[in-house]
């Protein structure tokens, strides 16, 4: 089931960079990232009211609401740099760039949560490297 999820996940990030871009026109990139928020906020909370998982906040830990807020802030500066590449660069050379995220995660992964680094996952981020750099070049 996670990789059906993963799938839509990649199809909506598509469409997001996609549809981000016409509708980035002619508006202030921080704006737009702004007005983004607000709908994923909403969109967000109402899936905790829908799926009425909103009487767990309690029991979130001073370590979780941590990280989540510094994740939130992650998320926040991610999205303010990519409204502003977009704006000003083609989506087909931005979001290549912005994809080299896979690499970093994994690098990071294997640096701060100790995950398995292996020989496919070497291959795998050089690919993802070269054709970031064939895509962008």
């Amino acid at each position: 089931m996670w990789f059906l999820f993963a799938i839509l996940s990649a199809v909506f990030a598509a469409l997001t960079s996609i549809l981000a871009k016409v509708g980035i026109e002619g508006v202030n990139s921080n704006l737009a990232t702004a007005i983004r928020t607000v709908v994923v906020v909403i969109m967000a909370w109402g899936m905790v009211f829908l799926t009425n998982t909103q009487g767990g906040i309690p029991e979130i830990s001073r370590k979780s609401w941590t990280f989540l807020i510094l994740s939130g802030l992650a998320t926040g500066a991610s999205w303010l740099c990519y409204y502003h590449a977009l704006q000003i660069g083609e989506a087909s050379k931005v979001v290549p760039i912005d994809k080299l995220s896979v690499v970093i995660t994994l690098i990071l992964a294997f640096v701060f949560l100790h995950e398995e680094f292996t020989a496919k996952s070497l291959v795998g981020c050089v690919l993802i490297g070269v054709g970031t750099l064939v895509m962008v070049i």
